[in-house]
């Protein structure tokens, strides 16, 4: 592996993981400490990780997994959550909101046939599942289509989310944490999620175990935002209890 390539592969595994270390990285790349040193003090010139003590955290310009790729990331453990979200559905007809993201795109999969849906989203994938659904009153929320994620983003998303009221917003997230809430790496989706969480009457959010006790750059909204969690059982009994206490209705899929 070339050292641009090792640093780009050492860059996204910031963003999955929101804190390495040196060590881990070692290990992981199978090359010296020093050299995973080198290699964070050029991400960090470059603006993609912040170096800490021992090892590296994200910044708000650190590259973000491509979508396929989080996608493939615990599939398994993706697909149990999209189901038991769908358990929190109303069994009549009702309004959501759908984020961007593969768990929240898997669950839009999984939407139930037999009540009306009236569905916004700004996210193509999700779109693109529901389009030809004949039980979902599908509206399209416009904005810039960021690559990364396949989302709209930006003023025009904002001020379009702005205008809705909804019954459930089900989103994902980078990183959840008791100190720093939900967050991201990229301001623009954050101010489309944080617009989202607003416009709903009950937040869902849907996130696998390894975004537990993240922390990305831009915070979206705080753990009393957030009305259920949906995650896997890889989560700590520990955590539960905490996330409990904070007032968040912890569903373990």
């Amino acid at each position: 592996m070339y050292a641009e390539e090792r640093q780009q592969a050492i860059a996204q595994t910031v963003v999955r993981r929101g804190r390495v270390s040196v060590t881990e990285l070692a290990a992981t790349f199978e090359v010296t400490t020093e050299t995973v040193r080198r290699d964070l003090s050029v991400l960090e010139r470059s603006g993609h990780l912040r170096r800490v003590h021992g090892g590296a955290v994200p910044t708000g310009s650190v590259i973000e997994t491509q979508l396929a790729e989080r996608d493939e990331s615990h599939a398994e453990e993706k697909e149990r959550i999209a189901k038991a979200a769908v358990a929190l559905l109303p069994p009549v007809a009702t309004s959501l909101l759908l984020d961007a993201g593969s768990t929240v795109g898997r669950f839009a999969a999984h939407l139930p046939p037999d009540r009306r849906l009236v569905v916004f989203t700004h996210a193509l994938p999700v779109a693109h599942r529901l389009g030809g659904a004949a039980h979902v009153d599908l509206h399209l929320i416009p904005g810039r289509v960021r690559t990364t994620t396949l989302a709209a983003v930006g003023a025009d998303t904002v001020s379009a989310v702005e205008r809705l009221r909804v019954e459930l917003a089900f989103l994902g997230t980078n990183g959840l944490s008791l100190r720093h809430g939900l967050s991201t790496p990229d301001s623009d989706e954050a101010a489309a999620k944080r617009a989202m969480v607003a416009a709903a009457d009950r937040v869902v959010v849907l996130a696998d175990a390894d975004k537990l006790d993240k922390e990305h750059t831009v915070r979206f909204a705080a753990l009393e935002d957030v009305d259920v969690l949906v995650t896997d059982d890889r989560i700590e009994d520990a955590v539960v209890t905490a996330l409990e206490r904070a007032g968040l209705e912890v569903v373990v899929a």
